[in-house]
């Protein structure tokens, strides 16, 4: 059996009328494939296109923080609470592995708060003063005028 194979013919790639595949009697009443287009200018819309995007982004970016700006500020601060409480976290204990160091702080600590409860919290008077003091603070740190109920 002979094959007969069909020489492939060059394509004219600016001609503006279309063509067929395989040039056959077969086929003569097939549709013809469009012709192809000009491949630079698919690259150069491609770049005009990158060209207005990128022109256009900092409108962009501009717009989307104007439209979640106290979501970007609270999303920050609780990201920055995180990472601060994470920092603190790991001083601490790099300070707790220190030899001697963690004993002395827990002595410091007990003897604070032994101190505080009799000089505060043993007697009526010294609860009522502790109690004035709390309220002076709390009218300094909210600046309004605190009445008792």
């Amino acid at each position: 059996m002979e094959t007969e194979q069909q020489q492939l013919e060059s394509v004219d790639i600016i001609s503006q009328e279309g063509m067929l595949a395989l040039q056959s009697a077969d086929n003569q009443d097939l549709p013809k494939l469009p012709p192809a287009k000009e491949p630079e200018s698919q690259w150069r819309e491609m770049g005009r296109k990158t060209a207005v995007f990128l022109a256009q982004l900092p409108d962009y970016f501009s717009r989307f923080f104007q439209n979640y700006k106290q979501l970007l500020i609270t999303v920050f601060l609780i990201l920055a609470a995180i990472v601060t409480g994470k920092v603190l976290l790991s001083m601490l204990a790099a300070i707790n592995d220190i030899p001697l160091l963690s004993p002395i702080f827990e002595l410091i600590g007990l003897s604070y708060s032994t101190w505080f409860v009799f000089r505060y919290l043993v007697k009526s008077s010294t609860r009522q003063e502790l109690a004035e003091e709390i309220q002076s603070l709390k009218q300094q740190i909210l600046g309004e005028s605190i009445t008792s109920s």
